[in-house]
């Protein structure tokens, strides 16, 4: 069908669980719908008119649960926050009848949870979209805003060289990676610990297709030349216990992202980090806070990005 004048395709109910639930062409529509409810914002105004989204918090958050409900509101519909932090999925009720029960109930779901089994499940059940909005395993919604962050800066997306530094065993780094086969750029990762093999065998499978080049890298100096982007995350994620934070910096500090890094990178590179974060640990302030940092760039588009994915999901059209 036609959206305005960009031509998406028809698609069946699709589960949100890692940015590669989207084939290519799908993630493009994503990224071409955020690009234009920026620009245009009214015309997308009544997009959500008499729809529900309900929203699934098991782990803390900001941008994930102001971005989501703050968009439904901006396109005429509602959002429902329920805490499940004190009440687990699985316990008094089975995930399955849950998934069952508000299928019938809200048009589409999001669930921000400590272990990928729930969402999986959800998603297994439901009769709705159902979007990953964080598990210990993938992070789809943040890889939409970065990708739209990246376009903005830089004017296009296939072909970017990015490095991150920092937790190799997180749910960010893994959907990066699974971006970058999926889209079409390159990444290098440079961390301490190591990837999931499943990973490493999915991402291995998409660029197959893409002829992207992600690896794994030791040298955060040889990560980081030539790039055109460099990322970081937070090395205390949350469910990271605090007494963990000395043995951590400990471990992560050879891969903060310093001036002296940024400064094997390409002279325009630009920084990224999802958010929050903590000055002294994963980057530094001058980092951050120096002209080279997008995050807050990064972080707005957060909104314009999930806006977009619940457009293409529920084919609300303006």
């Amino acid at each position: 069908f036609f959206f305005g004048s960009l031509v998406l395709c028809n698609m069946p109910l699709l589960q949100v669980l890692t940015v590669s639930s989207f084939t290519p062409q799908q993630a493009q529509e994503v990224l071409d719908i955020a690009k234009d409810l920026k620009a245009n914002p009214k015309k997308y105004a009544s997009c959500m008119d008499r729809k529900t989204l309900l929203m699934l918090f098991e782990k803390p958050s900001l941008r994930t649960r102001v971005s989501f409900e703050t968009g439904m509101t901006q396109m005429g519909g509602h959002a429902i926050y329920y805490n499940i932090s004190d009440s687990p999925l699985g316990k008094k009720e089975s995930i399955s009848d849950t998934a069952k029960v508000v299928s019938r109930m809200v048009d589409a779901m999001i669930a921000r949870v400590n272990c990928r089994k729930v969402v999986t499940e959800m998603a297994e059940h439901a009769t709705i979209p159902v979007i990953n909005a964080l598990d210990d395993w993938a992070h789809p919604t943040q890889m939409f805003a970065d990708m739209q962050c990246i376009i903005e800066k830089k004017g296009y997306l296939k072909g970017i060289e990015m490095a991150y530094f920092g937790d190799l065993e997180n749910n960010v780094t893994y959907d990066l990676m699974r971006a970058a086969a999926l889209m079409g750029f390159n990444l290098n990762v440079s961390g301490p610990n190591d990837v999931d093999p499943a990973v490493l065998m999915e991402v291995a499978e998409l660029s197959k297709a893409s002829g992207a080049k992600v690896q794994v890298m030791s040298d955060a100096k040889e990560a980081a030349k030539g790039r055109d982007v460099i990322y970081t995350d937070s090395w205390m994620s949350y469910g990271i216990a605090q007494d963990k934070l000395e043995e951590r910096k400990k471990l992560f500090m050879p891969y903060q992202v310093t001036t002296e890094l940024m400064a094997c990178a390409k002279p325009d590179c630009i920084f990224m980090n999802c958010l929050p974060a903590a000055r002294g640990m994963e980057q530094t302030a001058d980092v951050i806070d120096g002209p080279q940092s997008v995050v807050f760039d990064q972080a707005e588009n957060r909104l314009h990005a999930h806006k977009a994915m619940l457009v293409w999901l529920l084919d609300a059209q303006p």
